[in-house]
């Protein structure tokens, strides 16, 4: 290719590159919009430079849009899948109380006790199948304790990094640096680099289990958006014990009923005789009604055990609607609008379920909590109903006129009876991830569809679980790799930083190489960005006559450090969507954390090969 030619296309490839990352650390637009603009910018640049200059073109349209089929990419996406699944069934609740319990009162304690099990599992397992298995109960542990997800998952991804750098087989990008070094003469241990390694995932752990949490913005997960949950709104419901009810044949204890510990027994009335708190010596029986103060949180719960299933209702002409199903099921609130012809009326008179399609769980009146049944409540100006029925119903409300849909507040009933599918489908993906039998897309893949074929989920719950902002900003930054690597933009950095640090003492050249190298494999791949760098690595090490084996290490814990940019690595993509993570919070999460790593390097790695 012409070189005239070629050098345009390099700098507009860093002009594009350096706009494009601050256009999405400003966050001024969305980004779909500056994912769109910069393929629609690398396939201009690539086609008509080329064409101006009369030669054929470094990379092709077919090689700009290859991003958008990547592997990685592709594994993200159903992996989201499957975690929709895992949430969507509740599989993950049981193992998350556990994990829970063992941090004490402290909520971040349990967290960090999941996050250190991660790093040490990553030593010995690939990085992304750990985080594939990690992901899930974290979420969970952080729904149980209250902790939001934004402060777990990215954590969970860089101490997944750390882990895998401490033995040969930690991460791909070891067995790749190891596989070029072996080329070049070098043949690098199992435990080469373990000690350095160690010492450094060690600093990396505490900053991302005490500093990292704290600079990072909390914000709903996906743990919190599947239940409902994050709102302490009490709702006052209904429960009606009949024969084979779970709470039939259930005694108070000191007053209060056990079984319904996420919920304040407000009255229990049987037959004409009210029942008020506290409750000595009462069992419940079949016909008592219960009325409740409760939580969303806590009726969705009872709903998906089975426990809380509404009472039917009669509408003012006698007609009774059929009980609610628990499957396919969707919860919203809905406000009572001034000038509602239900104001007035109890739940039963306005007909709700014969004229919306759906039941009414619950209603919170904010003046004040009535003790008396769901149906005899007469509406208010105001009041929140809770109600249930299928997603197309929920929908229909957006044109009701008395009810005004709150629209954030729709989610599905957890489907916990299929619970046990979900976790035998997870694991079974989990143990051939792991096994390294063929390619981790191929068991992601396949587990998203058995979700879907084994009604963990349907298709509609699946397809939200796809996140297009994702989608869209790693196809176009793997493009922009691409454009990188296509240009040798990236072989003209590495001749420039080994320019730059020529002469210098052995220990200096050290630290300079694991700076360039953490810097490069935030915009390029970790692989390519290990291939790239381990020859030039021996290369600079024989001309200082110095070993080449801590410079080759130097390259491979570098390699590693992407952390500034999702981007970076897999693992950061894969809690991007539920830790409902930006492109700036990389930058301000994991810029730190690469600097931290480069000075504990420039320190240890010295000291422990003798450069000094």
């Amino acid at each position: 290719m012409d070189v005239t030619a070629n050098t345009i296309l390099m700098w507009l490839t860093f002009g594009g590159i350096l706009g494009m990352i601050v256009a999405y650390a400003l966050e001024r637009w969305p980004i779909e919009l500056i994912s769109i603009a910069s393929l629609v910018y690398w396939l201009i640049v690539f086609w008509l430079v080329p064409k101006l200059f009369g030669v054929a073109t470094p990379l092709s349209t077919t090689e700009v849009l290859a991003g958008f089929s990547n592997e990685a990419l592709v594994t993200v996406l159903a992996m989201l899948i499957v975690g929709q699944g895992l949430f969507q069934t509740d599989a993950l609740e049981r193992p998350a109380a556990m994990l829970a319990r063992l941090g004490g009162r402290s909520g971040m304690g349990s967290v960090i006790i999941v996050l250190f099990a991660a790093m040490v599992t990553s030593a010995v397992v690939n990085d992304t199948p750990v985080v594939v298995m990690f992901l899930p109960i974290i979420t969970a542990v952080a729904a149980t304790r209250g902790v939001s997800t934004s402060k777990a998952l990215m954590p969970l991804s860089f101490v997944a990094l750390l882990g895998g750098t401490t033995t040969l087989i930690g991460t791909s990008t070891n067995l790749l640096a190891a596989g070029v070094a072996a080329r070049e003469g070098l043949i690098i241990g199992f435990f080469e680099f373990t000690v350095p390694a160690s010492i450094m995932a060690l600093a990396g752990f505490a900053y991302c289990a005490f500093v990292l949490p704290r600079l990072l913005v909390a914000r709903a997960g996906m743990a919190v958006q599947m239940t409902g949950g994050g709102s302490g709104k009490q709702f006052i419901a209904q429960i009606d014990i009949a024969y084979g009810h779970p709470l039939a044949g259930v005694s108070s204890v000191s007053g209060m009923f056990p079984a319904l510990k996420d919920m304040t027994v407000r009255l229990v009335q049987r037959g004409e005789h009210p029942f008020l708190p506290p409750f000595e010596n009462l069992t419940l029986r079949p016909g008592d009604t219960v009325i409740v103060a409760a939580t969303r949180g806590a009726i969705t719960k009872a709903l998906s055990d089975g426990g809380g299933v509404p009472a039917r209702e009669t509408s003012e002409a006698g007609v009774e609607t059929p009980a609610l199903r628990t499957k396919d099921v969707t919860l919203a609130e809905a406000v009572v609008a001034p000038g509602s012809r239900l104001i007035g009326r109890t739940i039963e008179q306005a007909s709700v379920h014969h004229d919306t399609g759906t039941i009414v769980l619950g209603v919170e009146r904010r003046s004040r909590m009535p003790r008396m049944g769901l149906s005899e409540i007469r509406l208010e100006a105001g009041d929140v109903l809770l109600v249930a029925g299928t997603r197309e119903a929920i929908e229909g409300l957006r044109l009701n006129r008395d009810l005004l849909l709150l629209e954030w507040s729709a989610t599905d009933i957890p489907q916990r009876r299929y619970a046990r599918r979900a976790l035998v489908i997870f694991t079974l993906m989990v143990l051939y991830a792991a096994s390294g039998l063929g390619p981790v897309v191929i068991g992601a893949v396949t587990a998203a569809l058995a979700m879907i074929v084994a009604g963990c989920l349907n298709i509609r719950q699946a397809m939200r679980a796809f996140d297009h902002r994702i989608y869209l900003m790693i196809g176009a930054s793997l493009a922009a790799a691409a454009a990188l690597e296509a240009t040798g933009g990236a072989g003209a950095i590495a001749d420039a930083a080994v320019g730059a640090i020529a002469g210098a003492a052995p220990w200096m050249t050290l630290s300079a190489i694991f700076l360039v190298t953490s810097v490069m494999t935030n915009i390029l791949s970790n692989n390519a960005t290990a291939v790239l760098f381990t020859p030039i690595a021996i290369g600079i090490a024989h001309q200082l006559d110095a070993p080449p084996m801590p410079f080759v290490v130097a390259v491979i814990l570098a390699a590693s450090c992407s952390f500034a940019t999702p981007v970076g690595y897999q693992t950061n993509m894969l809690v991007m969507g539920p830790g409902h993570y930006r492109f700036r919070d990389y930058l301000i999460g994991g810029g730190p954390l690469v600097l931290l790593m480069w000075v504990v390097f420039s320190i240890v790695g010295p000291w422990y090969y003798g450069l000094w």
